[in-house]
């Protein structure tokens, strides 16, 4: 760990709090001007580091950069063990950098976040709008012993465990859009996209990278036409520390899930959360649309439906919608 990412660490575990020029010296074993170099490169690099007359230098309980020292105080024990925390400004897509390090050799745990995605991915080859400052952009690489067809697991474990920790930070409820969405206010707030690769030898994983985008707050120029009528955030602002903290509940979350994915004990929460189930929607296939209306999802994650003809069918990919009037009638209020 460099001085400076010392300096970080030691000013976010005082956040509001000033400390002293001496004692940071002292703690690190490092002269007051190292120190001082070392708060310069900080600002530098955009954080609000205030000094304080014979108090020191606090940070500002409103600087909002992504660090790695802003993340770890919120990790469990069980979590930092297992993840590697990789932050960068700004990215192509997290999945698709991510998706190289996997090629390379990068183990399980590795996480890549950024400020912002030039080329963020969505499902279907849809782009996922990720501007700065106003959301979390992560991917997260998992090598797990699982097969092709037993992949939906991980975005369903996914959706629930990101469901549970905006909980964490907001007093609303967290729903999901099978497969893959997640809704608070009748807003849709979160995407996932899963994409792995088989072992033809083995017929199972080589690897899964688990891509994660949430809007937190509406950006200040709005969002795009093409999705503001459906997109939204769940806090009216994005200050403090508040995405390092979700992104710490998110991975605090996952590592607990991913332990026992094989088991599917998170299944019936999913279940539960799904707020298609009764409600009448449109199945898009490439032979044209079909209405239908959604009554359950299986044990593999397939959502059921019902089509007018009284058909049934169980969908285990493809994609779903439902109309706005339908969408605003979700309760979202806990």
């Amino acid at each position: 760990m460099t001085l400076k990412e010392q300096v970080l660490n030691e000013l976010e575990l005082n956040r509001g709090k000033s400390i002293s020029g001496t004692a940071l010296a002292e703690k690190l074993y490092v002269s007051r001007g190292a120190v001082w170099k070392a708060i310069k490169s900080l600002r530098n690099d955009g954080y609000e580091i205030n000094a304080v007359t014979n108090k020191g230098y606090m940070l500002s309980e409103n600087s909002n950069i992504l660090s790695k020292a802003g993340i770890m105080p919120f990790l469990n024990d069980k979590t930092k063990n297992i993840v590697t925390l990789d932050i960068r400004k700004t990215v192509t897509s997290t999945n698709t950098v991510l998706k190289e390090i996997a090629l390379n050799g990068g183990k399980q745990g590795y996480v890549l976040i950024s400020e912002q995605q030039t080329a963020g991915k969505g499902r279907l080859g849809r782009s996922f709008y990720s501007p700065n400052d106003t959301g979390i952009y992560m991917s997260v690489l998992l090598r797990p012993k699982m097969t092709i067809e037993d992949s939906l697991l991980i975005t369903t474990s996914a959706a629930v465990a990101v469901s549970k920790a905006i909980e964490k930070l907001c007093d609303k409820k967290a729903k999901i859009k099978w497969v893959n969405d997640i809704f608070v206010g009748g807003r849709k707030v979160c995407g996932i996209l899963t994409e792995s690769s088989l072992d033809t030898e083995s017929g199972r994983l080589e690897y899964a990278v688990v891509g994660i985008g949430v809007n937190i707050s509406k950006p200040n120029d709005g969002f795009p036409d093409d999705i503001k009528n459906t997109a939204g955030g769940f806090l009216d602002n994005v200050k403090g520390n508040v995405r390092c903290r979700l992104i710490a509940e998110i991975l605090n979350q996952l590592a607990e899930q991913m332990e026992n994915l094989s088991s599917k004990y998170y299944l019936e929460e999913y279940k539960k959360r799904c707020f298609l189930i009764g409600k009448n929607i449109t199945v898009i296939k490439p032979s044209g649309n079909k209405t239908a209306k959604a009554i359950g999802i299986d044990d593999n994650v397939r959502l059921i439906v019902e089509y007018d003809d009284k058909t049934v069918e169980h969908l285990s990919s493809g994609e779903v919608s439902i109309n706005i009037d339908n969408l605003n009638q979700v309760n979202d209020c806990k």
